[in-house]
This record gives structure tokens, sequence and C-alpha cells, in this order.
């Protein structure tokens, strides 16, 4: 598992969930072979589920050990677009407890669901609006509670972007383009990355699989189809930061390693 580092503009990550097991044991497998992991902090409730200290300090160690760094997803049992005021305090509450926690392991960005529900879909134009409303009222308290909101990225996810582009453009916070979202609901990647080229340093990247109904993502990228997969690569040409192959066991990784290789190495094969 491994492309050269001087055949691609951008740093490659992957998972902390390619091994069934914990954080630091896949870190441990997995840190020597990439740039950057994606360390998924999913759960927060009850508190015991987020990583202990004696976790982030063996994290710090192998950061250092092995020359990897460390992006984080925050929790997704939380909501900052929720109707109620207090699940939406409460959100904020965990993401400021878990950047505080990961704090040693100075990550380079900490990615951030915003759901929206079907319930708002059904609300239309006016439902949108508030949601919309809702988010940047969070997005903003949240702001003034951590050192550098920047560091916080904003994923897009299974509703369309432009829902997005309101808050975004009015938000100091970053970028997450999932990649694997857009190429499942064919969604248009170069504008979003040239919307926000600057304010963009990470991709999550996985395949889809087309072949179920629904269409099946986190999948090996050589499951999806190449003229779906097109845009996303000449987008990945220009980009510096870092991207993620977001797939959550071996077979999908060493597939979807393999697949960048043959875009990435110096002498494309055939």
């Amino acid at each position: 598992m491994s492309m050269l580092k001087t055949a691609r503009p951008f740093r490659l990550g992957t998972t902390s969930f390619i091994y069934h097991d914990h954080i630091v044991p896949n870190v441990r497998k997995l840190g020597h072979k990439f740039d950057e992991i994606e360390l998924l902090i999913f759960e927060s409730k009850p508190l015991e589920y987020l990583p202990p200290r004696a976790d982030i300090d063996e994290l710090a160690r192998l950061s250092q050990a092995l020359s990897v760094t460390y992006n984080i997803h925050l929790p997704t049992d939380i909501s900052l677009a929720h109707c109620s005021k207090k699940e939406r305090a409460e959100g904020i509450d965990t993401v400021e407890r878990v950047m505080e926690l990961v704090a040693p392991l100075a990550p380079t960005t900490h990615t951030l669901h915003l759901d929206f529900t079907a319930q708002d879909r059904e609300a239309g134009e006016d439902g949108i609006k508030r949601w919309q409303e809702r988010v940047m009222k969070s997005l903003d308290d949240l702001a003034a509670r951590v050192p550098d909101p920047s560091l916080i990225t904003i994923e897009t996810l299974e509703y369309p972007p432009e829902i997005l582009f309101p808050v975004m453009d009015n938000s100091p916070m970053s970028v997450c383009i999932d990649a694997g979202h857009l190429i499942k609901y064919d969604y248009d990647i170069a504008e979003i990355f040239e919307r926000y080229r600057s304010k963009i340093p990470l991709v999550h990247f996985h395949g889809v699989d087309f072949s179920f109904d629904p269409p099946k993502d986190h999948q090996g990228l050589d499951k999806t189809p190449m003229e779906r997969v097109l845009p996303t690569l000449e987008v990945l040409k220009q980009f510096t930061g870092v991207v993620s192959l977001e797939v959550f066991n071996l077979d999908n990784l060493n597939a979807s390693v393999a697949w960048m290789e043959n875009f990435f190495s110096a002498e494309p094969k055939p």
C-alpha cells in the first residue's frame, strides 16, 4: 500500500477503521503507509465512548514515531441543525469537548456533519431557509468557542450541495468535499471545488457500486463506473490538501490504493 508521493499533488490518508479494532491498533498498522489517518470518533453518547486520555497520548506518540498526521471525524450522533435549541446546544458542547480532547494531536481538520432530515426536505423552500438559519446560528455559536473555526470542515452529504452554499459562504469554517457522496447522487464536484477551492483542506474519496439499488457507497474505487469518477480525478489533479480513502475494510482499501496508483503513478498503467 504505497503510492509515490512525487506522483500526486495531494497527501493520502485513510480511516481508523480498516481493521475491525479500536483506533490505536489501526494507526499502528496503517500509520507508516499513509500521510494522514482520519480518526473516526462517530459516537459521543455516552461520553465514555470518546477515546480515553491514554489513547490520545499514544496517538500523539505514534504521530511522531510514524510521521503521520491526523484529521478528526466529529461525532455523528449530535445535531447542530436540530429543531430543538437544546439539542443544538448539546451538539455544540460535544464538538467543543471533542476538539479539546484531541488538541494534543494537532489535527489538520475536524469534519462535521450538518444533518438535513426528510422533515426538512418535505418543508420545501421555507423549510430549507429555516434549516439554514438554525445551522448558521449554531456555527456562529461554535465559532465563538473554538480557537480556530477554520479547522472545522463542513462535509457535503447526501442532500444537494446548494443547500449548504449560503451556510459556507457566511462561515469562517472550511469545506470537506465528500466525492463519494457527490458521485452517488450525481452532483457537480467541479462547481463546488471552484467555488470553495481556497477553503478545502480535505476530500473524502470512496467508490460507489451502482449494481445495488440504491447504490452502495464507501466501497472500493474499482467498483465505480469510470464515467462517473472522471470529474473527481480532474479535481484531484489540482488538489494539494488531503485525500482520505474513506473505506472501512482492508479489501476496499487495497482495491482503492491499486486503483489510485493507476492514475497517479509516474507512468499510468494501460
